[in-house]
This record gives C-alpha cells, sequence and structure tokens, in this order.
C-alpha cells in the first residue's frame, strides 16, 4: 500500500513539545529512501534518460541497470517499436510502469529530474545530440563512433569544456583489464622507449574503408508514429526511405557512417593515443598505403615526438577483434577483445594472465562514478575529439590517396586546400550546430 505523504508544515506542527524540545511525530519510512537493507537513497542516484537504444544501445542499458544506484526513468526514440522495448526492460527491472517514452528529444531535454542521458543513435545524430544534451544541463554516454567530421570532433571537445559537463565515450575498452595491462605495461617502462603503436582498422573485406555515396532504393514511408523518417535522417542530407537503414545497414554509407577506419578506429586508435600520452594531441602525419577490400591496407602516421601509429587491417596474432599492438625497444605486447594478451619473451613473467570482467559494466562503472564526483572520466571529451580528429584525417588521406602533413593547434592539414575542405560536412536544417 503507498505511504501517505506529510507536508513539511504538519510535520512541524506536530513536532513541536514543551521545553523547545523538538520530537517528531512517529513517521513510516520506507528502507529505500534511507538506503537502508542495500538500497540507495534517492539523494545519491544518478537518474538517467536514453536517446535512441538499439542493440549496442540495449547492452549499454543493462550494464546502467545493474548499477545500484541508477534509476532509468525515460526513453526517447524515433522508433516506436524501440521506445516499447525498452520501456518493457526498464517496468521489468523496477517492477511498475513509470519508464516514460517520448518521440521527441525536446521532451526528455526538458525533464529536470534526470541528471544523464544514453545517447546511442547511429553515428549521424552522435555529436549533436550530445552538445545539445550538455546544453540541456545535463551529463552524457555516448556511444562511438563520436563524431562525423574533424569540426564536430572539436566542437564536441570545446562544448564539454565551456559547459564543465561529464562525457564518457563508448570506447569501452579504456576500461578492459587486458587493455588496461597492456597500457600498464607500455606505460611502467616494460616495453623500454617505445617505437611503435599498432591499432587494427576494420578488416577489408568485411568493413571498406571507403563508404559509398549510393543510396538504397525508395520504399514508401511507415507513419511517423512508427518511424518518423525525417527525425531518424536528422543532421544527414535527406534520402529516400528504406527499411534495411532502420535495421542497421546504413554503416557503409557516406551519409551516416565513417568507414572502417572511423568505425574500428574510434577503438583501437584510442587505445594507441592513451599509451602514447596524446589525449590532448594527434599525429602530424597520414600516409596511406593499399587499397582495402580484398588487398590490405594501412595508414602510416608519427607524432612530433617521432613515435609512430600504424593504423592496419591485417597481420595481428588472432586474438579476437580490434587488436592493438604496443611496441618497444624492449619488448612488445598485444591484446585484443577475446582477453588474452601476448608479449615478447622478456615480459612473460609480468603478470600476463588478468582477471575477466565486463568492459562495458566497468566503463558505465567510471561514468556513474565521475558523474557524482565531477572528475574526468577514462573515455572524456577531449579524448575522444583527440581520437577521432586522428581517424578522420587518416580516412581523409586514405580517400585522397596521399601523404598529408597536419597541425594538432589547428586541426588543418598544412598546404593541402581539398583536404582541408574535407574537414567538416554541411548539416541539414533545422539540425545543426
Amino acid at each position: 500500500m503507498k505511504q501517505p505523504t506529510v507536508s513539511r508544515r504538519r510535520l512541524l506542527k506536530t513536532a513541536l513539545r514543551a521545553g523547545g524540545a523538538v520530537v517528531a511525530a512517529p513517521m513510516i519510512v520506507p528502507a529505500s529512501a534511507l538506503g537502508l537493507a542495500g538500497a540507495v537513497p534517492p539523494s545519491d542516484r544518478v537518474t538517467l534518460g536514453g536517446l535512441g537504444i538499439g542493440n549496442r544501445g540495449a547492452r549499454d542499458l543493462q550494464s546502467f541497470l545493474g548499477q545500484p544506484d541508477v534509476q532509468f526513468l525515460a526513453i526517447c526514440d524515433v522508433r516506436n517499436e524501440r521506445r516499447e522495448a525498452v520501456k518493457a526492460i526498464a517496468d521489468k527491472k523496477y517492477g511498475n510502469r513509470d519508464c516514460t517514452m517520448y518521440s521527441d528529444q525536446q521532451e526528455l531535454w526538458a525533464r529536470k529530474d534526470i541528471d544523464a542521458v544514453l545517447i546511442a543513435t547511429g553515428d549521424r545524430w552522435h555529436t549533436l545530440l550530445s552538445i545539445l544534451t550538455a546544453r540541456s544541463g545535463k551529463d552524457v554516454y555516448c556511444e562511438k563512433p563520436c563524431s562525423m567530421t574533424i569540426a564536430q570532433s572539436r566542437a564536441l571537445a570545446d562544448t564539454f569544456q565551456r559547459l564543465g559537463r561529464i562525457y564518457q565515450a563508448g570506447t569501452q575498452r579504456r576500461n578492459g583489464p587486458n587493455f588496461v595491462r597492456a597500457v600498464e605495461l607500455a606505460q611502467g617502462g616494460k616495453l623500454g622507449k617505445l617505437q611503435t603503436l599498432h591499432a587494427e582498422a576494420g578488416p577489408g573485406d568485411r568493413w571498406p574503408p571507403k563508404t559509398s555515396h549510393d543510396w538504397l532504393p525508395a520504399e514508401p514511408e511507415p507513419p511517423r508514429q512508427v518511424v518518423d523518417w525525417d527525425r531518424w535522417l536528422g543532421p544527414s542530407p535527406w534520402r529516400p526511405y528504406n527499411s534495411q537503414y532502420i535495421q542497421g545497414r546504413w554503416r557503409g554509407y557516406f551519409d551516416f557512417h565513417g568507414g572502417g577506419i572511423l568505425e574500428w578506429g574510434s577503438h583501437t586508435v584510442d587505445l594507441c593515443q592513451w599509451v602514447g600520452g596524446f589525449d590532448a594531441t594527434t599525429p602530424i602525419e597520414f600516409e596511406p598505403q593499399g587499397m582495402g577490400a580484398d588487398t590490405p591496407y594501412s595508414v602510416h602516421c608519427r607524432y612530433a615526438n617521432g613515435l609512430k601509429l600504424v593504423m592496419r587491417d591485417k597481420g595481428f596474432l588472432g586474438l579476437g577483434s580490434c587488436h592493438v599492438r604496443f611496441e618497444g625497444d624492449a619488448g612488445w605486447v598485444e591484446t585484443a577483445d577475446g582477453g588474452k594478451i601476448e608479449a615478447s619473451g622478456n615480459l612473460r613473467s609480468e603478470g600476463l594472465d588478468v582477471a575477466r570482467s565486463d568492459a562495458t559494466t566497468n566503463h558505465v562503472r567510471n561514468f556513474v562514478d565521475c558523474v557524482k564526483s565531477r572528475k574526468q572520466p577514462r573515455a572524456n571529451a577531449l579524448a575522444a575529439c583527440q581520437t577521432h580528429i586522428a581517424c578522420h584525417a587518416a580516412y581523409i588521406a586514405f580517400q585522397l590517396g596521399r601523404k598529408l602533413a597536419f597541425d594538432p593547434a589547428t586541426d588543418t592539414f598544412v598546404g593541402d586546400e581539398q583536404a582541408n575542405r574535407m574537414r567538416s560536412r554541411a548539416m541539414r536544417e533545422p539540425w545543426t550546430l
């Protein structure tokens, strides 16, 4: 039975006693409100909303729902079936029907009782939704890739710095035990002086580095309450509706996706940026090699201090997907999503077997803790910005088929007008920065 509420005025009237002592009248207070019996009091909870939660977002949501100090309150999606599916998950978790559904993100942003927002739309929306969510006074956990262009990457970092909001890119490998251990070995000097960092780019036979400028054939648009196609497109150019787009086949098309270099580089280049201490900068040189598809391809990069970065799609040890390899003058270490770490012989006694734990859940926990402490999380907006600028610059070099020099201080290519024009894209009204 629902407990009756007691107003502050009534409480004070019934609490006064002789001699000036204050003895509150007996009240029944749920244990959850006091944080008893393992519950977390409302004052210590992070309240969460969601924008565009599909397959990957559902995995993130489960990690958030597993946090005892997180309360998921609302879902906004352009697809009705997605709204209803997420609501069902949240309502089942909490044993009620309180999760609110929205089709317009403005309604979610207007909620003053929401602290943070999980953004898991397609790539075309990531930067704009993150910035507008921050402007609404909320923190952001956003799936990757986090931007479609170099200009969007910088706007993302600048906005979160200016507004003081917390941002966590969904590059969960920064909290994956095997990747963390590999980074520790490199940063701890076990490899000697770092010489070359290797980041797996999307395998060209499955994730072509170049995207298509074609469209899928037009199909009749469904009713807006079923799928709001105009809002699904958002800042992307208008294109005719095709049901395969909303089922996930938007990847590989230039309008919606940055190609295999960005798709995988947002994971693996991110780790190379981290291990090298480059979260505030990028390489200064990008040289493409190979053509992709059935032919191995790579982009060879160089940082200002001489350290090399190689983005490549072949030649790793087969430890899973998203390989990284760090090489120094005294040894090397390599790992991937399979969780196993391989290293040069002189490092075999350095504790390469790490305890398995879920990287996404660890990453979500890092975000929640930082929402409370206001400290920067591991995959903060600046780190995400620089990783994505490096990937975008590599992709531009690959598209142009030539070596490019880059100035990280200005986010510009040196002496190449054509490359500089590719640093940004027009955004469709009214969805612009």
